[in-house]
């Protein structure tokens, strides 16, 4: 017999109330994870506050960190976009030089699109595109179970302590991603893992590049809408205006937003490309798309928006400049600026400096130039050597056929 507390019981028979019994398991009690090299990462996303040139603003990190060696990665953006995910994947495993078999997500709706019972999920189209493009097999946490990607959960706490407290002061997105990523190999570097306290985290990391799946190259991730042309040339997309070529306009275009850029397409062909414009009603404008229209409205040179504050190269500019103050000076400035619609910007850039230097400048001097410049080049004379000089120069003699005319 055994004593318990409330009396006697047979020896070897388990008492109905023990501490391995799951309904005495405490609800706040979660499981330890180890994971071997290369099996998974873990991606979470936070929010911090920052100074960008002066201004306050909140940007959203994405957190991916690597499960067996901790080694982490972290980039800002300003707004939570799945073309921002698309981003940090591709950025997180060029610098991981691979990636790992298995991605831990939270359910965030740039990848998630249903949730089903248990861990049925219904994945968002381009994401799955760009899971199987880095042959990473996506995996949903549970709702509310944090533990399931705790490691990268923990490092956000580390990542604001040690990166922006005190608020951070940088000029753009650039620099602030640049001090991020040159922070977090310091750290690894210098502190030991966890697990293997021998070994520093970046010493764990180059062990694991060896299990890790091939970095694939870039995702073409982008997010595309279908969007209208104005008659002013322009394409709203998230709050902005972004120019086009003016031969775009009557037609529906496709814009592919990307992280760092805007791409405009239509019929396939690219009648766009300009930086992504951050905030609220801002207008990109790109002047070379309002040149045509310019042969119609050559006035428009002067008090056209696209126009204020345009940089030219040295010599086009030195032309421009002469030639506003001379009469019909903005039609012949018109004319030179469409000859870069044909020739391109490097052969007109040229012709205006040989004008320049003959000390002219008009429009039919630097046309002039170009159509010299379109000809075709003299075929190089080819002197014959010595050597293979004919000592008997033919005699073109049509007489000597008739010696094969047979007889009548």
């Amino acid at each position: 017999m055994v004593g318990t507390e409330h009396g006697m019981r047979p020896e070897g028979q388990l008492a109905k109330t023990s501490w391995w019994q799951p309904a005495l398991v405490p609800a706040q009690s979660v499981m330890p994870l180890s994971f071997c090299a290369g099996i998974a990462y873990q991606l979470l996303t936070s929010l911090e506050v920052v100074l960008i040139a002066d201004k306050t603003v909140t940007v959203k990190d994405d957190h991916i960190l690597l499960s067996h060696s901790r080694i982490l990665f972290v980039l800002d953006y300003p707004p939570e976009s799945q073309e921002m995910v698309f981003d940090a994947h591709d950025r997180a495993f060029a610098f991981f030089q691979g990636t790992c078999q298995r991605g831990i997500y939270d359910n965030m709706k740039t990848a998630v699109e249903t949730i089903f019972v248990g861990r049925e999920r219904a994945y968002n189209r381009r994401f799955l595109q760009m899971c199987s493009h880095y042959l990473v097999d996506p995996v949903a946490c549970t709702p509310a179970s944090g533990w399931e990607k705790g490691q990268v959960e923990n490092q956000v706490g580390l990542v604001r302590e040690r990166f922006f407290t005190p608020r951070v002061r940088v000029k753009s997105y650039e620099e602030l991603n640049a001090l991020l990523l040159d922070g977090v190999i310091a750290y690894a570097k210098a502190h030991p893992h966890p697990e293997e306290r021998e070994r520093t985290v970046w010493e764990r990391f180059e062990a694991e590049r060896t299990a890790l799946v091939p970095y694939a190259g870039r995702f073409d991730g982008f997010h595309a809408v279908t969007a209208s042309v104005s008659t002013t040339c322009l394409v709203r997309f998230d709050n902005n205006r972004y120019s086009v070529a003016a031969s775009a306009i009557g037609r529906p275009v496709e814009v592919r937003a990307y992280a760092e850029r805007v791409e405009i397409r239509q019929d396939g062909r690219v009648v766009a490309e300009h930086e992504r414009a951050f905030g609220r009603d801002q207008t990109v404008f790109d002047p070379w798309h309002y040149v045509p229209v310019l042969a119609r409205k050559p006035g428009a040179l002067r008090n056209g928006a696209p126009f204020k504050d345009w940089v030219l190269p040295p010599a086009l500019d030195r032309v421009r400049r002469k030639l506003a103050g001379s009469a019909g000076g903005d039609r012949q400035m018109v004319e030179i600026l469409t000859a870069v619609l044909a020739d391109g910007l490097p052969a007109v850039e040229a012709a205006c400096a040989e004008a320049l230097r003959e000390g002219v400048h008009s429009a039919d001097v630097v046309l002039n130039i170009l159509a010299r410049q379109r000809e075709p080049t003299p075929p190089v004379t080819i002197l014959t050597p010595e050597s293979l000089r004919l000592r008997h120069e033919p005699v073109a003699d049509c007489a000597r056929y008739d010696s094969l005319r047979s007889p009548p």
